[in-house]
């Protein structure tokens, strides 16, 4: 899955700069319901015809864990599969009315998600508690590897990577001492662009948007010896609606409603195995590890769509870009989220039910009491006027 996953995951990559940062509760203690809607729009303009690939029509289908689960309740074509990409996710396959575009032809496609987005608690971290590199066991080695995205193997970030790290042992602190580094604007800058950077050219321009560095800081934990990937995913962000963005030469065109896609790293800290590190949407940011504590991601309105582990991200997103400039195709995208109610269960029926019968029983019982009460204090006064 290549042309689409760039197009799905590169829409416009959201951070704290580019938007006002909603107030996330500290305590938020019961599941809430959102549901996604999205539009694409293929349009043919280019003298060449569009053939469509199974890539073309994949969508995905985001993750279900302990934090989320998400359905797929609508879709404007049949789907013809599911298959899953190099990094696990998992995509749907549509099935359109028509195999190609030929010069003026559109076509358009819609999905709808509905999801429980659950309650979410992370483990009390502290540096004193983190495990060392030596005990990082049994992580895949796709998590380790500098294949594609992760230049593992560059020359100036094995420098600063091991300058920074020094010959400190605790994952946690060693972590912590990437963040400061990343977050030090005199360092990087946070700057938009329109495909992602290589972790070399962040360093080298000192620029970068929220995958950019993520994908920087994961560089620098993977040459360490320290596993971490990339995890995107969507923010519900009501009543913030910006205008639609185009790039790509024009050919490209978002339009986001009360949604913004989002970058950040998930890393490998024993024993507390794999947490978020959010470098450029935190909320009520103090210090390096609320980047974890704090991250967008530990609030229910943040949805975890997919994960980057060995997929050359930045390549393909770059190959999805020369495709519509060169051809002269263009994509328009559409996203919405809306907060819903959770459709009440069985259980919570029965239980509300059994409440109002016991309230109409209650109330039943007063009123007998009442009109007992009633009854006695007329037959007394009935008594006392014929003595």
């Amino acid at each position: 899955m290549k042309r689409p996953a760039t197009i799905l995951l590169t829409l416009l990559l959201l951070t704290a700069t580019a938007f006002n940062i909603p107030t996330f509760l500290d305590s938020e203690t019961q599941d809430l319901g959102f549901v996604v809607k999205s539009s694409i729009t293929y349009f043919n303009n280019g003298t060449k015809t569009w053939s469509f690939t199974k890539e073309d029509r994949a969508v995905g289908l985001f993750m279900n864990n302990t934090w989320q689960t998400v359905y797929l309740v609508n879709h404007s074509h049949p789907v013809e599969g599911v298959e899953v990409d190099e990094d696990g996710n998992l995509m749907a396959i549509l099935q359109f009315n028509k195999t190609r575009l030929n010069f003026g032809e559109k076509i358009n496609y819609t999905v709808t998600y509905r999801i429980i987005s659950k309650t979410r608690v992370l483990p009390n971290i502290n540096e004193g508690g983190s495990g060392t590199l030596n005990e990082i066991k049994g992580v895949p080695e796709a998590y380790l590897g500098g294949g594609g995205t992760w230049l593992i193997n560059d020359p100036k970030l094995r420098t600063l990577a091991h300058s920074i790290a020094g010959n400190e042992t605790k994952v946690l602190t060693i972590l912590k001492g990437f963040i400061q580094w990343i977050k030090d604007p005199t360092h990087i800058e946070y700057r938009v662009h329109e495909v992602p950077l290589y972790p070399n050219e962040t360093y080298a321009e000192g620029k970068g948007d929220c995958d950019d560095q993520a994908i920087l800081l994961i560089t620098l934990c993977r040459i360490i010896g320290i596993p971490a990937y990339l995890q995107i995913g969507c923010i519900y962000l009501p009543r913030q609606r910006p205008p639609p963005s185009t790039d790509w030469k024009g050919r490209r065109t978002i339009v986001e409603r009360d949604i913004g896609w989002h970058g950040w790293a998930m890393v490998y800290v024993p024993p507390w195995g794999w947490l978020p590190v959010d470098l450029t949407f935190v909320w009520q940011y103090s210090e390096p590890l609320d980047t974890i504590r704090r991250a967008a991601v530990t609030s229910q309105r943040v949805i975890q769509y997919a994960n980057i582990i060995e997929w050359d991200y930045v390549t393909s997103a770059r190959q999805g870009k020369d495709f519509f400039e060169t051809n002269d195709f263009y994509i328009y995208v559409q996203d919405e989220m809306i907060q819903v109610d959770l459709p009440t269960t069985t259980e919570d029926k029965e239980r509300r039910e059994w409440i109002i019968l016991t309230a109409v029983t209650v109330g039943l019982i007063i009123c007998l009491l009442l009109h007992h009460q009633i009854q006695r204090k007329r037959w007394r006064a009935t008594l006392t006027s014929v003595n």
